[in-house]
């Protein structure tokens, strides 16, 4: 009885030794036309230690009925953080095209691993016949699919991951169709564009297959467990209209952050940096607004984090601030700046000590916490009286004659006229100079008449110029309607140095409906749908993200220098290479 108790026991300990192996396949979905693609998806997961020992290769079941057209395979490691074990994950996609119509079963998918088979369950699919109506468009996009790889796929929660989506196509002609590219939406994530540019056609990346990376974007997820990144999509614009095609779902594993976070953390992910500064350039003076900037830069997640607040205090009083971000999305993350511009009114006279809140943040590169305090800025608020009595004799003849001139009726000064007296005397001297006056102009226009005669003659004799093409006409009236952009950016800058800021806002409207009229789009809408088509996704993008900004700052009631400085900045990169 000993032994056999001894025997269950070692059987249960070796059994939890092993690793736990999960093989599972799925399709992107049950009922295809006769000319799509079909994506099967097939995961290996073994759980635990002990996974080392695999016999086989992944052994596929009979496609006797299907061409094998492309494969490719991501094998990933990482730490379950419930369980604490080690998962080795392998990913394999296959792309195969029906021979045949009606219901067809795809097998079981094999693999041995420590002397033990495991398989999948044989499921169905259902082939339909191609409509008619949408067959030309199938002859240009029944082969095209997207896929999207992630580079980690083990990060913290607000840590950001490089995401790249490619296009394949046995055809390389249908890799130019695809449009409309549109990056996965999710609640638990936040995704940010890094390039929409497309990268030269790779002929031979999948398969006998070319492919084509359509875009690279930032995912930040911010929630903690197994994530699952949905397909992003696009469409293949053909003779019939515009099909949709989707991407595969990425599944990541978001570690929790560690527990033992400050009070002042909230949800800052990466490694930062916070300034305090007055931009105000007079006094400080009670019961008067300044300008204080509250400044966070470094890399990663700017745009959604919590920015530290200035405290309260009762020395001053202090309005909710306008937010300005300077932030560049690239491939190792996002970094910049955000301004936080608060308007401060002190309440007292003599020094006062503005405070930001307590701010800290988790170094994912250290994978700890690190407290950066309170910022404090000291300033010197000074009485009325007190700021009268400092200024200077000069300062005081120039407020009070500007004082005087708004607010003083002037008379108008009137111009005295004089009458010229006549005179009765002839001046020989002026007949002359008019007679010869008179004559010199005569013979003026004999000579132009002549040279006016000799050019028609010299016109008709040239031969006809055969008309362009419409392009080429059309290319030429854009050339003289070509606005030049580098004299409505130095106008600008003065305007911006002056803080004449409605003269500025009109005269970038000018600049702007010059280059849509250069064109020919009436519309902003329709003009960032021609930058969509003719200088890509990222400019029409930027060209929409500029405009919403320039009627933010038109219509703010408290506008900034730094922030009037990176609106220009932005108009100044924009028209620049839409007018390249």
């Amino acid at each position: 009885m000993q032994s056999r108790l001894t025997y269950i026991i070692f059987l249960l300990i070796s059994v939890i030794s092993y690793g736990q192996v999960n093989l599972s396949v799925t399709s992107d979905k049950s009922i295809y036309t006769a000319r799509d693609i079909i994506n099967l998806t097939i995961v290996l997961e073994i759980e635990g230690t002990d996974y080392n020992s695999q016999q086989t290769k992944l052994r596929l079941p009979d496609f006797s009925k299907f061409n094998l057209i492309g494969t490719g395979s991501i094998t990933n490691g990482f730490m379950d953080p419930e369980t604490n074990t080690v998962i080795s994950q392998s990913v394999t996609r296959l792309a195969l095209e029906p021979k045949q119509k009606g219901k067809v079963k795809i097998g079981s998918f094999l693999i041995t691993i420590n002397n033990k088979i495991y398989k999948t369950e044989p499921f169905d699919i259902f082939i339909k016949d191609v409509d008619k109506k949408a067959s030309v468009a199938a002859n240009y996009s029944k082969d095209v699919y997207l896929n999207m790889e992630v580079e980690d796929r083990e990060v913290y929660q607000d840590e950001p991951t490089i995401a790249v989506l490619k296009v394949y196509s046995r055809n390389m002609d249908n890799l130019r169709k695809v449009k409309n590219i549109r990056l996965p939406k999710d609640n638990e994530l936040d995704v940010y564009p890094v390039s929409f540019a497309k990268s030269e056609i790779d002929p031979s990346d999948f398969g006998n297959m070319s492919s084509q990376v359509l875009a690279i974007f930032l995912i930040f997820p911010n929630e903690s467990g197994y994530v699952e990144v949905p397909g992003a999509t696009a469409s293949v614009s053909t003779f019939a209209g515009k099909n949709k095609i989707v991407s595969n779902k990425v599944k990541i594993n978001v570690k929790k952050l560690p527990e033992d976070s400050p009070e002042s953390f909230k949800n800052a992910v990466g490694n930062f940096k916070v300034s305090i500064s007055n931009i105000s350039k007079e006094k400080a003076e009670v019961k008067k607004p300044i300008n204080v900037i509250v400044k966070v830069s470094g890399e990663g997640n700017l745009k959604s984090m919590e920015l530290p607040k200035i405290a309260e205090s009762p020395d001053y009083e202090i309005f909710a601030p306008k937010i300005t971000s300077n932030v560049k999305t690239e491939t190792t993350g996002m970094t910049g700046e955000i301004l936080a511009n608060y308007l401060v009114i002190p309440k007292k006279a003599g020094e006062i000590s503005i405070k930001t809140e307590n701010f800290s943040f988790f170094d994912p590169s250290k994978k700890e916490y690190i407290d950066l305090g309170q910022e404090v800025l000291h300033i010197n608020a000074f009485s009325h009286d007190q700021v009268m009595e400092s200024r200077t004799t000069v300062e005081k003849v120039n407020e009070y004659t500007n004082t005087f001139l708004e607010t003083v009726n002037t008379p108008v000064l009137k111009t005295t006229s004089f009458k010229v007296k006549e005179k009765n005397r002839l001046h020989w001297n002026v007949l002359f100079i008019n007679t010869a006056i008179l004559i010199a102009l005569f013979i003026a226009y004999l000579v132009f008449k002549n040279w006016q005669k000799k050019r028609r003659l010299q016109k008709i004799s040239e031969p006809v110029k055969p008309l362009g093409s419409v392009a080429e006409t059309e290319k030429e009236i854009r050339e003289q309607l070509k606005t030049d952009v580098n004299d409505y950016f130095s106008y600008l800058e003065n305007l911006k140095d002056k803080e004449d800021y409605q003269k500025f806002f009109q005269t970038y409207e000018e600049l702007d409906s010059e280059v849509r009229n250069q064109y020919f789009q009436s519309s902003v809408e329709d003009f960032a749908g021609f930058l969509e088509n003719y200088k890509g996704a990222a400019v029409a993008e930027e060209y929409r993200s500029l405009t919403q900004k320039i009627q933010i700052e038109k219509y703010a009631p408290v506008k900034s220098y730094e922030g009037m400085e990176m609106l220009l900045n932005s108009i100044v990169k924009l028209y620049s290479q839409i007018s390249k």
